[in-house]
């Protein structure tokens, strides 16, 4: 087979880190010096897995850096080194593409519509997508469509570039854990996950592009229902976020909470966006959303079977798991309900003892008087008097200590999901990544002492909230952290009047 020519690379904000060292394996230990987040990448399962979907946006997001920089600093450092400047894009230009790689993708296309299958056609599309990057294939799949091939032929070659991506990831044996174990829950929920998609994207194919009128009259109420169903992967992407990712953290792998929260972000964005299209009527926008879901949401389950799931496996210890276990009844499962007990009992204290942590809940030290009641600085209260106060309060609150790590949170009124899995973690990896540079720019402000609170309100689901940050400060002034309080406050701003005596 003749190899495809390989036109220059050129650098975009969609550019992998995988693409860039592969063809420029210099840059590694430049960008490990370029900034201190960065120099994971000298681990070699975190590029050979992460570093294939983080792209220089997701990286310079990562560095708090200007993408623009980033990328010029990096085509500076090509230049000094090879003596060639690579181009610069801000999207990938399908005109720019060598005409034989546009004929190859052509006569892919044409082998699948012939007939071929998957397996047949991937050694080709392989070889093509070699040195290219996905947005290149994207915007080369878009010059085909535009030169009059069907798109709907053109989306087949979406199998191919999974398979791909997914052989390209293979290294490790298949995943087995025992049942109960989390991974073993978490790959349970994929496989009924692929059902559910599976029939989403079945009843919006059945109402077609363009919609049948009829057709959509019947299956509208289906439609919704399924979106409705697929809904439940909320539950699965809470536990990734809350119970898997801060021990992954704790490893040095921070790359699956930063990359793969933001696609379960933009996951929820078409959740949201189904519901409301299907409101609205709109049978065409309907479709092509819920193909775009159920699309989004089988590539996460890709990434997760071949990426996050043999990394986490390979890095936590059976200790880790059995803490990752214990938290998760706070936030619960998808799709399943049967999770079986695991460990036995006395095989989760020996892992708990192992990990340093006591197998029974322990008591937090502090002042106590003779009665064994905690001195506090009005009054006395015992351990369980303090938590029966903190979990009566109607606010959903937590406190991150000095150093940004999250050391308690509320569990009676709660508003926003939270699990044992963030205790000690640090608070910038307990957000989405579109609102840590708020979260940080508050903990700067209150650590150097220019600001004692930040307060923020917005809807939600019908309800309004009520966000305020408080800085902790001890008798010499110095900063010892944040409490953060949310409350909903949509009966309170109802109130009229007054109410001077008891109404029960």
């Amino acid at each position: 087979m003749t190899t495809v020519p390989q036109p220059p690379l050129t650098l975009t904000p969609k550019t992998t880190v995988h693409t860039l060292l592969k063809q420029y394996p210099f840059l590694l230990d430049y960008l490990a010096g370029y900034h201190p987040e960065f120099k994971k990448l000298t681990n070699p399962v975190l590029r050979r897995t992460m570093g294939r979907m983080a792209t220089m946006d997701t990286v310079a997001e990562l560095g708090n850096l200007p993408l623009n920089k980033l990328i010029d600093d990096l085509a500076g450092e090509v230049e000094r080194q090879t003596g060639t400047r690579p181009p610069i894009a801000d999207v990938a230009d399908a005109d720019t593409m060598d005409p034989a790689r546009l004929e190859a993708l052509h006569q892919i296309v044409k082998d699948l519509h012939a007939g071929k299958t998957v397996e047949e056609v991937k050694p080709a599309f392989e070889e093509l997508i070699a040195d290219v990057e996905a947005t290149e294939i994207a915007a080369m799949e878009q010059k085909l469509i535009e030169g009059g091939v069907p798109d709907s032929e053109v989306k087949r070659l979406c199998d191919v570039h999974v398979q791909v991506f997914a052989d390209a990831l293979e290294g490790h044996e298949p995943i087995t854990a025992p049942p109960g174990h989390p991974m073993d829950t978490f790959q349970r929920e994929n496989q009924a996950l692929l059902q559910v998609t599976a029939s989403l994207r079945k009843v919006a194919e059945a109402v077609g592009e363009p919609p049948d009128g009829a057709v959509w009259a019947r299956l509208k109420e289906p439609m919704s229902a399924t979106v409705e169903r697929l809904a439940e992967v909320e539950k699965h992407y809470l536990r990734k976020e809350n119970q898997l990712f801060p021990f992954l953290e704790e490893h040095g792998v921070e790359g699956p909470s930063k990359v793969m929260w933001a696609i379960h972000d933009d996951i929820r964005a078409l959740i949201k966006q189904a519901r409301q299209t299907i409101a609205d009527d709109d049978a065409a926008m309907a479709v092509s959303t819920c193909l775009a879901l159920a699309k989004m949401v089988d590539d996460m389950v890709s990434k997760e079977e071949r990426v996050l799931h043999p990394m986490s496996m390979d890095t936590l210890s059976d200790a880790e798991w059995v803490q990752i276990r214990a938290g998760e009844g706070d936030i619960g499962y998808a799709f399943i309900v049967d999770v079986p007990q695991w460990p036995a009992v006395a095989e989760a204290g020996q892992a708990a003892g192992a990990a340093g942590a006591p197998a029974a809940e322990a008591v937090p030290a502090g002042p106590a008087s003779p009665a064994g009641l905690l001195a506090l600085n009005r009054g006395d209260l015992s351990l369980e008097q303090l938590n029966l106060v903190l979990g009566v309060l109607p606010i959903d609150f937590q406190f991150v200590d000095e150093h940004d790590r999250v050391r308690f949170y509320s569990e009676g009124h709660r508003i926003f999901p939270r699990s044992p899995g963030v205790i000690g973690r640090k608070v910038q990896n307990c957000h989405p990544p579109a609102s840590v540079h708020k979260v940080q720019q508050i903990l700067d402000a209150f650590r150097e002492g220019s600001k004692d609170t930040a307060e923020f309100w917005i809807e939600m689901q019908g309800r309004f909230l009520h966000i305020r940050y408080f800085a902790l400060r001890d008798a010499g002034g110095n900063y010892r952290g944040v409490v953060e309080t949310v409350q909903d406050v949509t009966g309170i701003r109802a109130l009229e009047g007054q109410r001077r005596l008891l109404d029960w």
